[in-house]
């Protein structure tokens, strides 16, 4: 084990795009409702104003695929100077129906990792987006039986991590957030002087990523697969 992590006692896991593949389903419905619009506008229009929208919805909406369906809806009403079909519509709530559906896939090496980590560790599950859509994924998933507590978050900033840190006892050096995000899972996580693992995921929702300067001087690990962990940490 690396002398940095030991004395961690607690583990927290992000779920999307960590434990699970996430959006990689937003990138094809984006693709799907680019098709429905393409008559009124370009493709890259069609992109750059639903990631507007999503963006100025998140404080009314928040995260998840019921938020992103109200955002493309809103969207391509506004994008087609309110012309758009009623069948049209019908076909963007089919896009986000379809993403509810979705069987939930495991990333390469969870469960393994899961369960040899909850014998040593405490592991919390620590994610962000809609409740309902998060219990189900879970739910499907076959992973709750690892988890010690699981906190679905509306935000994940300093504030939030710092509600959760005290309301579980934990100190934040004994505590270690596994996740893809720089920006939900690592940086909260440094500021607050506990640690933090990147696991980097293919592909990342623009309001997620940060810039170099952002990452300037924080102290964090990035690891290729979450597999690695069981070297770092046994």
């Amino acid at each position: 084990m690396l002398k940095v992590y030991e004395h961690i006692k607690v583990i927290g896991f992000d779920a999307d795009d960590t434990l699970w593949v996430n959006e990689t389903y937003f990138r094809e419905a984006e693709v799907e409702f680019g098709k429905l619009l393409s008559e009124y506008e370009t493709i890259n229009t069609i992109d750059q104003e639903l990631f507007k929208k999503e963006i100025d919805n998140l404080p009314l909406y928040g995260y998840g695929v019921k938020a992103f369906v109200l955002s493309m809806v809103e969207s391509a009403l506004e994008q087609s100077n309110f012309n758009v079909s009623t069948k049209t519509i019908q076909s963007i709530l089919q896009i986000g129906k379809d993403m509810l559906n979705k069987p939930v896939e495991l990333l390469d090496g969870v469960e393994e990792v899961l369960e040899v980590l909850s014998k040593k560790y405490r592991l919390i599950l620590a994610t962000k987006g809609d409740l309902l859509d998060q219990e189900r994924k879970l739910e499907k998933s076959g992973l709750t039986k690892y988890f010690h507590h699981i906190e679905v978050l509306s935000e994940k900033r300093e504030g939030n991590y710092s509600k959760l840190l005290n309301h579980l006892d934990i100190k934040p050096s004994e505590f270690l957030m596994i996740g893809n995000s720089l920006k939900s899972d690592v940086l909260p996580l440094v500021n607050l002087k506990a640690h933090a693992i990147h696991v980097p995921f293919h592909t990342t929702w623009v309001h997620e990523q940060v810039t170099e300067q952002e990452t300037n001087g924080k102290t964090y690990k990035t690891i290729n697969s979450l597999r690695d962990l069981l070297k770092l940490l046994n």
